[in-house]
């Protein structure tokens, strides 16, 4: 009996290794970039106002 519970701890780990696996590479909702985008526009520009009206 103590070597089936030898056994079943890698057949454990195994799935439980594969199901971590399958929920860590799963598809995730992708944001959009484009608010990203404009908020890094809008700083660059701010950056770029500043250095200049000084």
């Amino acid at each position: 009996m103590a070597a089936l519970a030898w056994l079943l701890i890698p057949l454990v780990a195994a799935i439980g290794a594969g199901l971590w696996g399958g929920w860590a590479s799963r598809n995730r909702k992708s944001i959009e970039d484009g608010t990203e985008l404009a908020g890094y526009s809008r700083f660059r520009e701010a950056m770029e106002r500043s250095h200049t009206g000084g």
